[in-house]
C-alpha cells in the first residue's frame, strides 16, 4: 500500500494523501486583484488530485508585494478576485485549499522573473521604498530599504492579521505563513539582513521576536479550528547566516505557540548562497526538523519522479512532498504518482473515461459509462 497515498492531516486539516502543491508566484494579478490567469492555472490544479493546494506568496500590504504584479490580499478588491477563484474550485473539486501570506521585505518592488527580476528603483515607474529589517540592500547596487521603526512593525503585525481574517472570510481551510526564502520574516530571522540593535536583532532570541509576534497574530485571527503554519528556509548556504540548529530553535518556538506543521525550504535571502541543488537536496533539513521539532514536516525541493517521493514518506524523512515545478509541468502528477504506486486518487467525473485500460481503478468511485 503507497504512503504517499495515506491519509494525513496537518491540525485538524484531513487531507486526502500527502501531496501538497507548493505556492508559486504567478506574477500575474491586477493591483493585487486575481486575474483569469489564476483562475486557469488554480483551477486546473485543483484537478490534480494532489491533497492540498497553496495559493501563491500573497502579500499582506502594497508595499509587500515582490513586484507590481505579485497577488494580495489587503483590500475589498484583492478579497473580491479570490472569492471568485475559489468559488470555482470548490464547485467542481474536493481540494483542501490554503494560502501562503507573505511580506517581500526588501525583495520588493521587483521586475517579474521574465523581464529579469532585477530591483525596480524607488524613483521609477511602478517602484517603491522596499522596508527590512534593516536598511542593507539585498544585492551590491541596489537602493536600500526602509528600516521598519516600532510604528512600521505594528503596521506589518496589522497587515498579516488583517489578511488572516480575510482568509476566513474566503473560506481558506489553512494558512501558510512565508518566513523563507529571503522575504521579510526570514530577514528578521537572519544575521545576514538584520543588524538592528534593539528588541528585534542581535541575538536569537531577539531576531525570532517580530516573525513569531507575527504569526501570533495570524493564529489569533484566524478560526481556531483551522491550522496555521510555516515555510521556512533551514540554512542561509552562507557561512555566518541563519542554519539548521537555528531554524529547530525557531521551530521549538513556533510549536509553543500552535504552529501546526513547518514547510522544510532553504536559501533566498543572499546571493552569496552557495547551493548545489540535486533530487531531494532539501529532504535531509526537513527529516531533522521532523525528528527534532516533532510538528508535521513537509519537504520540498527537486522532488520529481512518484517513486522518490514514496520512499520520503516511506522512510519517514517527511510527513508530506510539497511540489511545485513539477507539478507545472505536469498538472496531472498525482494521477501518474497514483498509477505508478498502485493508489487511487480524486478526479471529477468528466474525467473519468479517460482512464487507461491497465489503471481501471485509477479514480475513486468512478463508473463509467454513456453512449
Amino acid at each position: 500500500m503507497s504512503q504517499l497515498f495515506q491519509p494525513w492531516q496537518i491540525g485538524t486539516l484531513q487531507l486526502a494523501n500527502r501531496i501538497v502543491i507548493a505556492p508559486m508566484c504567478q506574477y500575474s494579478a491586477n493591483e493585487g486583484t486575481a486575474s483569469d490567469w489564476h483562475m486557469i492555472h488554480l483551477g486546473q490544479l485543483a484537478l490534480s488530485g494532489a491533497g492540498l493546494l497553496t495559493v501563491e506568496a500573497t502579500a499582506v500590504s502594497p508595499e509587500g508585494r515582490i513586484s507590481p504584479t505579485d497577488l494580495g490580499l489587503y483590500s475589498d478588491a484583492n478579497e473580491q478576485g479570490l472569492a471568485r477563484v475559489l468559488a470555482a474550485i470548490r464547485a467542481y473539486s474536493p481540494i483542501k485549499v490554503a494560502i501562503q501570506l507573505a511580506h517581500a521585505g526588501r525583495k520588493g518592488s521587483s521586475q517579474s522573473p521574465w523581464h529579469g527580476g532585477k530591483q525596480i528603483h524607488p524613483d521609477q515607474p511602478g517602484g517603491w521604498h522596499a522596508e527590512a529589517p534593516s536598511a542593507v540592500p539585498h544585492a551590491p547596487g541596489e537602493a536600500p530599504p526602509l528600516a521598519l521603526d516600532a510604528a512600521g512593525l505594528k503596521r506589518v503585525r496589522d497587515a498579516f492579521a488583517e489578511a488572516a481574517r480575510r482568509s476566513a472570510r474566503l473560506g481558506f481551510d489553512g494558512i501558510e505563513v512565508h518566513t523563507a526564502h529571503g522575504y521579510l520574516l526570514h530577514e528578521f530571522l537572519s544575521p545576514l539582513a538584520n543588524q538592528r540593535t534593539d528588541a528585534y536583532g542581535g541575538s536569537l532570541e531577539n531576531r525570532m521576536r517580530f516573525p513569531l509576534e507575527v504569526f501570533e497574530a495570524v493564529r489569533e485571527a484566524f478560526p481556531g479550528n483551522k491550522p496555521v503554519w510555516v515555510r521556512v528556509s533551514a540554512t542561509d548556504w552562507v557561512e555566518g547566516g541563519w542554519d539548521i540548529e537555528s531554524t529547530i530553535a525557531f521551530g521549538h518556538a513556533l510549536k509553543a505557540r500552535g504552529c501546526a506543521a513547518i514547510d522544510v525550504s532553504s536559501g533566498g535571502v543572499s546571493p552569496l548562497q552557495a547551493i548545489k541543488p540535486g533530487p531531494g537536496y532539501q529532504v535531509p533539513l526537513a527529516k531533522r526538523v521532523k525528528a527534532e521539532v516533532g510538528l508535521p514536516t513537509m519537504a520540498v525541493g527537486v522532488i520529481t519522479e512518484p517513486a522518490q517521493a514514496e520512499a520520503i514518506i516511506a522512510n519517514g524523512e517527511a510527513d508530506a512532498v510539497a511540489l511545485a515545478r513539477a507539478m507545472l509541468y505536469d498538472p496531472r502528477w498525482p494521477w501518474r504518482a497514483a498509477a505508478e504506486l498502485g493508489a487511487q486518487v480524486d478526479a471529477p467525473p468528466q474525467y473519468w473515461r479517460s482512464q487507461p485500460s491497465n489503471h481501471k481503478d485509477l479514480f475513486k468511485n468512478a463508473v463509467t459509462g454513456g453512449r
